[in-house]
């Protein structure tokens, strides 16, 4: 289940990529799968554990291009042990909501992208995440839970304080929302309600079920995605210009300048 769009986040064969925050590996997978070489970083030890594995069966089974490669390991997202401009693409998804210090991420993935790389960045979206956090506190008052709940236009704005130009957003996922507010109306660990169990099954059904049963489900997530698509997604480039850090308006002062010059000072 992707929730970043790779006809918008456009890979080639030999770009670095990192996922940061990779949890159990699925936009991992999807990049080594497109003959990328990736980096899966996650802090939590037995998800790195689980991706690795993953990686040697897919290796084992032929899944990715000669040629691609697949890490993962243990690291902190504040502190990355890469140099300067490494990576042509990163994606960081459902993370940023966790993470007290955000700011602080963007500026690390910042540095680390190389000018003119793409980010893409996931969260959970406005109102189907307010509608969450109503009806169950039990849904982010965990060890390690969601920690705010991000506007698009916030989102963005932080993004181009960063540094980064967004270039495109979209909305995901919208037949999850409805499943996760039932599991926070009867409690968000029982599972095994009839309502959770039902709806859990329709979701099964969107992933694996027949052509038929695929067809309906994508097309009726398609038309809801904007109204309750359960993640926003933003995607972003470092500019090429060195030591670029979001100031657009310098950036257009100095573009002015040098034509200025260019035409004698000419009007």
């Amino acid at each position: 289940m992707l929730t970043v769009d790779f006809s918008r986040f456009p890979l080639a064969p030999g770009d670095r990529v990192l996922d940061l925050g990779c949890g159990g590996g699925r936009h991992a997978f999807e990049c080594y799968r497109r003959g990328a070489n990736v980096i899966a970083l996650d802090q939590n030890a037995e998800e790195i554990a689980e991706v690795r594995k993953w990686f040697a069966a897919m290796e084992q089974a032929g899944e990715a291009p000669e040629g691609a490669s697949a890490v993962a390991m243990e690291g902190n997202a504040l502190a990355l042990p890469f140099e300067d401009d490494y990576f042509d693409k990163i994606i960081i998804s459902e993370v940023m909501e966790h993470i007290p210090d955000d700011k602080g991420v963007l500026n690390e993935m910042f540095r680390v992208l190389k000018p003119g790389g793409l980010l893409a960045v996931t969260v959970p979206r406005w109102l189907p995440e307010k509608i969450c956090w109503a009806l169950s506190d039990e849904y982010h008052e965990v060890e390690g839970g969601h920690i705010r709940i991000y506007r698009g236009d916030e989102l963005l704005d932080r993004l181009k304080d960063a540094g980064l130009e967004p270039y495109g957003t979209h909305h995901a996922h919208a037949l999850h929302s409805p499943y996760w507010w039932i599991k926070c109306a009867v409690g968000v660990n029982n599972d095994k309600a009839l309502p959770v169990k039902a709806y859990h099954q329709l979701l099964v059904w969107d992933i694996v079920g027949t052509p038929v049963i695929s067809t309906l489900t994508k097309a009726a997530e398609r038309a809801l995605n904007p109204v309750i698509g359960k993640s926003f997604v933003a995607y972003a480039s470092k500019p090429h210009r060195a030591g670029a850090r979001g100031d657009a308006t310098a950036d257009r002062a100095d573009r002015a300048d040098r034509a200025d010059r260019a035409t004698g000072g000419a009007e």
